[in-house]
C-alpha cells in the first residue's frame, strides 16, 4: 500500500506515516519486542489489507495493544504523567 492510503485509513498524515516506516517516530516502545502486541498488530495489519472498512475491528484491536502496554508500564514517563488517572480505567473506547 502507498503511505497515503495507509494515512488516510488511519487518520494520519502521510509524513507520519513515514516517519514511522523509517523509525524515526513512535520508537519510545520497542512494539516488536512484545509478542502479545506484535499478534495484534499483524492482525491489525491483515485488517488495513483486505478489510479496510472494518474501522471499528481496527480500534477494537488498537485498544487490547493500548491495554497491554498500560498493564506492562510501557508508557513512556510522560504519557504515564498526563494520562495517570485513566491509566487503570481507560474510557477512550467508550468516547468514540
Amino acid at each position: 500500500m502507498k503511505e497515503q492510503q495507509v494515512a488516510d485509513m488511519l487518520g494520519v498524515t502521510q509524513s507520519a506515516i513515514s516517519k514511522y516506516s523509517k523509525n524515526v517516530r513512535g520508537t519510545t516502545i520497542p512494539l516488536d519486542k512484545i509478542p502479545e502486541v506484535q499478534t495484534i498488530a499483524n492482525q491489525m495489519i491483515t485488517i488495513l489489507l483486505t478489510r479496510p472498512a472494518e474501522y471499528n475491528e481496527l480500534m477494537k484491536l488498537f485498544c487490547q495493544a493500548c491495554t497491554i502496554i498500560r498493564c506492562k508500564g510501557l508508557m513512556c514517563a510522560i504519557c504515564q504523567e498526563n494520562q495517570k488517572p485513566k491509566i487503570d480505567n481507560c474510557d477512550f473506547c467508550d468516547e468514540k
